[in-house]
């Protein structure tokens, strides 16, 4: 069942056990608009449709990494993934992994991607997180941007992160600690 994290201004985020058909279509638009205009979270090219299905659906059943889905007026438009450490991993059990942050560039700067981080955020709290890492390409200011305005303190680059049409592409990493969301008791 998906529960809700948040609905304001016509932006609704929850982390998604399932996807309908509708949603997993337009879930797989967002992802190829993402893909296209630059930041498909590691995707270069526009996988097969088939593909991609297969991702999401996949995704959705690995035990350490839960989904969160973020629409715009009812329409997917973005994601983005919380993921833990497996449970035979016991001293990093207190932090967990954003990755694959992406919104539909029709929806930019409305505030979803933020959204988006708050819900996962929130999860991770709740499940014992005290700490969130992630990695990103230099390329993606936006999302650099939006990390850094979130909290996020870069501690290191690589200077071979990625190859993008054949250029060798640095990166960045990034923790931040978490507080208990402000409806936390």
């Amino acid at each position: 069942m998906n529960q809700t994290s948040a609905v304001k201004g016509g932006i609704e985020v929850f982390h998604a056990t399932k996807l309908s058909r509708r949603e997993l279509e337009e879930l797989c638009d967002a992802t190829i608009a993402a893909i296209q205009a630059g930041g498909g979270f590691g995707w270069v090219n526009v996988p097969p449709r088939d593909k991609l299905e297969r991702y999401w659906q996949g995704s959705l059943l690995v035990p350490e990494r839960k989904v969160f889905i973020g629409k715009i007026d009812r329409v997917v438009a973005g994601a983005v993934q919380l993921t833990r450490p497996p449970a035979n991993n016991e001293a990093q059990f207190f932090s967990g992994n954003l990755v694959g942050l992406f919104v539909a560039p029709w929806t930019r700067k409305v505030g979803l991607g933020h959204a988006l981080v708050n819900a996962a955020e929130a999860t991770a709290w709740q499940e014992g997180c005290r700490l969130i890492n992630l990695d990103i390409r230099s390329t993606q200011h936006d999302a650099i941007r939006l990390y850094e305005h979130m909290g996020y303190n870069c501690w290191g680059h690589h200077p071979a992160y990625a190859q993008l049409d054949g250029e060798t592409v640095p990166g960045r990493f990034y923790y931040k600690g978490l507080m208990p969301p402000d409806d936390d008791p």
